[in-house]
């Protein structure tokens, strides 16, 4: 009995190895029919155009391309140190470019909600005009509610730059206690085992939880290909719309498309970070914060740096 499970276990495990190289090689397929053939899936003046578009986003064949191509690229790095390491520094730079200027957000969601105490108690206005020309006018608990916007700005687009700089909160039980060594493959196996697979659950169910505010008939993750192309022919814009009060902000699928936009910059940081504790592994102590891009209150301010 024991031998049969056994072999049943290895069976399993032959049919998931097979199955994961034929997505790899598949992948290189699709990849080049994606890039050959834009118009299938970025002509969005076709219906069908848009349900490919909608299905590849969160499929098992867009996911096997990214896979690959961060299995080639982590191949080339390990030949190619160098290389890793500009990687590494292109992709942080990316996310600190990123963060510091979303980071804004946080000072118009300030002077608005200023203005708008103003507004209420002083001027006892109903409503309030921004621009020239075509003005923005919309009811005050409209852009009261808009303050939820920048706030989100903030947390979804501003995620891996406060990780570059060291600001998540970090409960730490053994890690400060470990080797250097030992501390990078800590880091390395979390970017791989929870950042990674984090990202992308997130996506997987945030992609489809956007276009099913956008769009109808609504799609859905279990749809094939064939029956999203038949739902291509009644298929409209309908973007969601619907405040939570009368006269309240009505852009609420923009939080939908913030929830994958944080999902992909976790992801791709999640490599960066994944790629710096490898090299620092490989380098030793000497290479920690190797052209780590972390921001700085000037020269005096160390020691409350090293407080907040």
């Amino acid at each position: 009995m024991q031998e049969d499970t056994g072999i049943s276990f290895l069976g399993a495990l032959f049919n998931g190895l097979i199955w994961l190289v034929q997505n790899i090689a598949g992948a290189f397929y699709n990849f080049g029919y994606a890039v050959t053939h834009p118009q299938l899936w970025l002509d969005w003046s076709d219906k069908t155009s848009i349900m490919r578009f909608v299905y590849y986003g969160g499929s098992k064949e867009f996911f096997f391309v990214v896979f690959t191509l961060f299995l080639i690229l982590t191949a080339i790095g390990i030949y190619k140190r160098q290389i890793m390491w500009g990687m590494v520094r292109g992709l942080e730079g990316f996310a600190n470019g990123i963060g510091r200027f979303f980071a804004w957000a946080g000072l118009l969601m300030v002077i608005q909600q200023i203005i708008i105490v103003f507004m209420q108690r002083i001027f006892a206005r109903p409503d309030m005009s921004f621009g020239l020309g075509i003005a923005l006018e919309k009811d005050i608990s409209w852009f009261a509610e808009e303050l939820k916007l920048y706030n989100a700005l903030v947390v979804c687009l501003c995620v891996s730059y406060t990780f570059v700089q060291g600001g998540h909160v970090r409960v730490d039980l053994i890690y400060s206690g470990v080797s250097f060594r030992a501390k990078r493959v800590i880091d390395m196996v979390g970017s791989l085992i929870f950042m990674m697979p984090a990202a992308v659950l997130t996506w997987m169910y945030g992609w489809f939880f956007l276009w099913r505010h956008l769009i109808v008939p609504k799609p859905s993750a279990s749809d094939s290909l064939e029956r999203l192309v038949m739902k291509a022919r009644a298929l409209r814009w309908n973007g969601e719309t619907i405040g939570f009060s009368p006269n309240g902000f009505n852009g609420y699928f923009l939080f939908k498309i913030l929830l994958v936009t944080f999902a992909a910059i976790v992801f791709v940081h999640a490599i960066a970070f994944f790629y710096r504790s490898m090299l620092e592994f490989i380098e030793g102590q000497g290479s920690e914060n190797k052209y780590l891009d972390k921001d700085t209150l000037g020269e005096g301010e160390e020691a409350y740096e090293g407080a907040h």
